[in-house]
C-alpha cells in the first residue's frame, strides 16, 4: 500500500509537516533498501518468532494482517503459521474510490488478486467478508504496516490514509512489526505527528517487545 491515495490524503496537512513527513518517509526507504535481503530474511524470522510467543498472539482467535511487500517486515511467513496455528486470518481489499478497507479470511496465500495499486490481495468474495460486528465478540489481532515507529508506539505510515480510517473503530489489539534500525525514539519531536495519529498497543522488534504509551 505504499503509495496509494499519498497526495490526497496528505493535501490537508500544513505544508511544512507535509514536508517533514516526505523527507522522512524518503530517508526510511533509502535505508530499509540498502538492508541485503538475507539480513531483512533473518531479522523478520525473528520478529515474527517475538511475536508469536507474546500472550496477545497466543490468546487471539483471528488476525488482520497486511500482506508484506519485498521490503516490508514480513508477514507471509506469520499469515502461514497463524493458518497452522488453527488462528483465522483475514487480509484487506482497498475498498475503491475511498480510505477504507474490506477484511476477507484466507486460508493461504493462493489466489490471491492484483489491485489498481498493485498489490496483492484476497478476492472480493461476500463468503469469506469479515464483519465488523464479529470483531467485538473475538480476540482480534491487527498487524498495522508502517515504515518505522517509535518507542511510544506511535507510525509514519505511507500516506493513504488506509489504517487511519482504520484503527479508530477495531476494537481489538493492534501491533507494529519493527526492524530495530527503523525503531525511533520519537515521531513527535520530529514535527510529524498529527492530531489524529493513533499509537499501535504492540511494537514488536527482532529484540524486545514494547507496550505502547500512547494507545
Amino acid at each position: 500500500m505504499e503509495k496509494a491515495k499519498h497526495d490526497k490524503a496528505e493535501a490537508a496537512i500544513p505544508h511544512g509537516e507535509t514536508t517533514r513527513k516526505s523527507n522522512l518517509r524518503a530517508r526510511l526507504k533509502a535505508s530499509r533498501a540498502a538492508i541485503p535481503a538475507d539480513e531483512r530474511a533473518a531479522i523478520d524470522a525473528a520478529i515474527c518468532e517475538c511475536l508469536v510467543e507474546t500472550s496477545e498472539y497466543e490468546k487471539c482467535e483471528i488476525i488482520l494482517t497486511y500482506l508484506s511487500t519485498e521490503r516490508e517486515v514480513d508477514t507471509r511467513d506469520l499469515v502461514m503459521h497463524a493458518i497452522a496455528d488453527g488462528k483465522r486470518v483475514a487480509l484487506p481489499r482497498c475498498v475503491p474510490g475511498t480510505r477504507e478497507m474490506s477484511w476477507h479470511l484466507v486460508k493461504g496465500l493462493d489466489g490471491l488478486v492484483t489491485s489498481s495499486f498493485g498489490i496483492e490481495e484476497p478476492p472480493d468474495e461476500d463468503d469469506t467478508l469479515v464483519r465488523p460486528n464479529t470483531l467485538k465478540h473475538a480476540r482480534a489481532l491487527a498487524i498495522v504496516p508502517a515504515l518505522a515507529f517509535d518507542e511510544t508506539g506511535l507510525r509514519i505510515g505511507y500516506g493513504g490514509g488506509f489504517y487511519d480510517t482504520f484503527l479508530p473503530s477495531f476494537p481489538g489489539t493492534t501491533v507494529g512489526l519493527c526492524r530495530e534500525s527503523h525503531l525511533l525514539e520519537s515521531l513527535a519531536a520530529r514535527g510529524v505527528v498529527e492530531e489524529h495519529d493513533r499509537a499501535v498497543n504492540l511494537v514488536v522488534t527482532e529484540r524486545r517487545i514494547i507496550e505502547a504509551t500512547h494507545a
